[in-house]
């Protein structure tokens, strides 16, 4: 159930980032919606990793988080803001992909 949690977590980190940058895209009130929600967002993130953490050790945990939104912070730049795309960026986020699928396997 945690390991859902700690997935849910680094959704949530996808989540603030994209907020975050569209934030900065818009002025006005709809740029302070977006903070809004960048703000909920960050603190759902650390608040379902501090659950997560109570049965997945700190090392394994803080690591998955950080590489699912990151992860998912690439795929929504390119996707959404545009974002270049090239081989190298792809084969990196594939072996970000294999070393956080390599560390849910050795916990």
């Amino acid at each position: 159930m945690n390991w859902i949690i700690l997935i849910l977590a680094g959704f949530c980190e996808t989540g603030f980032a994209f907020c975050l940058g569209k934030g900065n895209i818009e002025t006005g009130h709809k740029a302070t919606l977006w903070y809004i929600a960048f703000i909920v967002a960050l603190v759902l993130s650390m608040v379902l990793l501090a659950i997560a953490t109570k049965t997945i050790p700190l090392s394994i945990a803080y690591p998955v988080w950080t590489g699912i939104g990151a992860v998912g912070t690439v795929i929504v730049g390119m996707l959404i803001f545009k974002e270049p795309a090239s081989f190298w960026k792809l084969f990196f986020i594939c072996t970000l992909i294999g070393s956080v699928i390599g560390l849910k396997l050795v916990h």
